[in-house]
């Protein structure tokens, strides 16, 4: 990682953005979603973006990976202008995405699994990175046989970040992680799971409609209104606000 980004900090706190989204305006077809969106992620920092169903989080999420052209606006990834990079390509430059659905090879194992992960590995290099995520997830050793389709949804989503570690990303951006997993294993993912990637220097873009376990678990928050950020503070601090019940509800409010 590279230091000089890793080290510098913000007047906020923050660690310089890593991940950035400028006026970033996207959507289909004729319709427009995101509305001069700015957002970004650094380092070894967990940004989340919470907000209710309909908002443009996914879309956003599509814009900030390469499924979706912007229309107006920038990307950058470490300073480097990114936009109009496909998935593939920013998948090459550090970018891994861990979709909300359809998360693993359901035919495959999960030791397959996790080695279609290290697509851009040398052939050697592989089973060392397999054993990297093993060690990280050791819940998945036991499963290593195991037919990726048969798995519970939590044991799936594991499956789905250790592949996204393969090849040692600088970024993720994990899409609602929490669908499809039952509460307890939710609550252990972005509780517990979700920081260790930050705490190994990963800087995690986190989209969650569980607004306030991501928001605890998160070191800034965005809050997501009709294709707008309506508040962007410290997730604490969003958390603290008496207010967002009435953004949730779709009543605009006015930050700080």
């Amino acid at each position: 990682m590279p230091t000089s980004l890793a080290s510098e900090r913000r007047q906020d706190g923050r660690p310089a953005p890593y991940l950035e989204a400028n006026d970033l305006s996207a959507g289909y077809d004729t319709t427009l979603i995101l509305n001069s969106v700015s957002a970004s992620v650094g380092q070894g920092e967990i940004a989340c973006i919470v907000g209710p169903n309909g908002s443009g989080k996914s879309t956003f999420v599509k814009a900030v990976t390469g499924d979706l052209p912007a229309r107006n606006g920038t990307i950058r990834l470490g300073g480097t202008d990114v936009t109009g990079k496909r998935r593939d390509q920013l998948a090459r430059l550090g970018v891994r995405l861990v979709p909300q659905e359809n998360v693993v090879f359901d035919a495959l194992t999960v030791q397959e699994n996790l080695t279609m992960g290290g697509f851009l590995l040398r052939r050697r290099e592989v089973p060392a990175a397999v054993d990297r995520v093993l060690e990280k997830f050791p819940a998945l050793r036991q499963l290593q046989k195991a037919t990726a389709g048969r798995l519970s949804g939590g044991e799936r989503k594991l499956v789905a970040i250790g592949r996204a570690l393969m090849s040692e990303p600088k970024v993720i951006v994990l899409d609602e992680p929490s669908a499809s997993v039952a509460p307890a294993v939710s609550t252990t993912l972005l509780a517990e799971q979700v920081p260790a990637l930050a705490a190994a220097g990963v800087a995690v873009l986190l989209v969650e409609q569980r607004a306030v376990q991501a928001l605890e678990c998160s070191d800034w928050g965005y809050v997501m209104v009709a294709g707008r950020i309506e508040i962007s503070l410290p997730a604490s601090e969003v958390l603290a606000r008496g207010d967002i019940g009435e953004l949730f509800l779709g009543r605009r409010v006015t930050q700080p």
